[in-house]
């Protein structure tokens, strides 16, 4: 019995040890973004029975199971423009230089000199990357790749609106019954011209507009003088609304030729109206005025900074303030996470016992939502840590006692012969 009881303490020293050793991983993980807390589970070793059965005897503990808890982390705002936490289910999909698939928590990423979206420890960070200036989250997953330092070409105009009130209580003839704005527009090579486009009333409820360029930048224009590029009249219903102009309410289709630039020639369409057909020109006896412009042509720009917005969307802002979705983050749902393997750099792999994972956007089928300029904090609890580790101590200090006695039991034993 003596012996039994011998290897019955030291199996449990040894899964006690163990258990400590899982205690101060936690610990020692307490500040390791995304990382989930491992709790040890101990079971007995066979029973042996001796003489009849009447009397039972346990040959002590198995070497603990460690299952790691993936409950969630506390979302911390960091500021950091390319970090994301993941609320509720999923994980980041990584590759690393091999190839191989990795999953992580940890959501403090960063570009390298060649635009590749990397974790802190340089495994590559998976989704959809815009291609052709459309981002299709259809495709596969890839490496996500950033535009780092390119130059977004120019965008030609194509169309402008204004909103504005012409006085209906303007002079025909008056100064008060004229008036001008100015419209920019960007050619194909992202050159920037001002067209005036000038409202003239020439009776009740009716007024001449008429569209010009400086002869400056067209060939055949005269410097100095404005060139016409088109006119006509608007008309104005008793309620001060504009009427369908020709067209039956399409947008007037204004052509530049020539530009002196070396542009391509431009054919921009003045839309009248907004999409629900709400006349975007009213007339009312208020001063003339401008409330807003638009159009959508952009000049060429460099790329000022690139950000990870709520939803996974890396956001890339240029320099004539243009903001596009360049990217887009996949999540990962696996519907058994504790058959994960932790591998270290904060990430997990794959194993016989795991389900296939479930890759698809942040949001979608179960898996949780992510947050940008956020960190998900590891889920050590210090003060259960500091409870197991003294229960731990104690189990430990109890069988080496039992050690203790077994020993002094042997000695008696053997000093029976003397």
């Amino acid at each position: 019995m003596a012996f039994t009881a011998f290897s019955t303490a030291l199996s449990a020293l040894n899964a006690h040890t163990t258990a400590v050793d899982v205690v101060a991983n936690n610990l020692a993980n307490l500040n390791t973004p995304g990382f989930k807390a491992s709790t040890v589970v101990f079971h007995d070793l066979v029973t042996q029975a001796l003489g009849l059965g009447e009397t039972q005897v346990g040959l002590g503990v198995a070497r603990p199971r460690t299952l790691r808890q993936f409950t969630q982390g506390t979302l911390q705002s960091t500021g950091g423009s390319l970090d994301a936490g993941i609320q509720g289910d999923g994980f980041f999909v990584l590759r690393d230089r091999n190839g191989a698939l990795l999953l992580t928590r940890a959501g403090n990423f960063h570009v390298d000199a060649e635009g590749n979206l990397l974790t802190a420890t340089g495994e590559r960070v998976q989704g959809w990357t815009e291609s052709g200036g459309v981002l299709d989250t259809n495709r596969p997953i890839g490496n996500i790749v950033i535009p780092v330092g390119a130059l977004r070409p120019p965008l030609a105009t194509t169309r402008f609106s204004l909103v504005l009130n012409l006085n209906a209580a303007g002079g025909v003839g008056q100064p008060s019954g004229v008036f001008s704005t100015p419209v920019e527009v960007v050619d194909s090579l992202g050159v920037t011209h001002v067209l005036t486009v000038t409202f003239t009333k020439t009776g009740a409820n009716q007024w001449d507009y008429d569209i010009t360029i400086m002869g400056d930048e067209v060939s055949g224009g005269t410097p100095g003088a404005p060139v016409s590029l088109a006119n006509g009249t608007l008309d104005f219903d008793p309620q001060g609304l504009l009427q369908s102009p020709p067209a039956s309410g399409g947008p007037i289709t204004i052509n530049i030729t020539g530009l002196l630039s070396g542009a391509a020639d431009m054919n921009i369409d003045w839309h009248l109206y907004a999409p629900d057909q709400t006349p975007l020109i009213t007339q009312y006896a208020q001063s003339s005025a401008v409330a807003a412009v638009s159009q959508d042509g952009l000049a060429a720009a460099q790329l000022v900074r690139v950000g990870l917005a709520d939803g996974g969307k890396i956001l890339a802002q240029y320099s004539n303030g243009e903001q596009r979705v360049v990217g887009q983050l996949a999540l990962a749902v696996v519907r058994n996470p504790d058959s994960l393997m932790a591998v270290g750099n904060n990430n997990f792999q794959l194993t016989a016992l795991s389900a296939t994972p479930a890759i698809g956007l942040p949001g979608t089928g179960g898996r949780g939502k992510v947050f940008g300029a956020s960190i998900e904090s590891s889920t050590v609890d210090i003060a259960q840590e500091f409870t197991n580790l003294i229960v731990f101590q104690r189990g430990y200090q109890a069988n080496a006692r039992v050690v203790t006695t077994v020993d002094e039991i042997s000695q008696e034993t053997m000093n029976l012969k003397r």
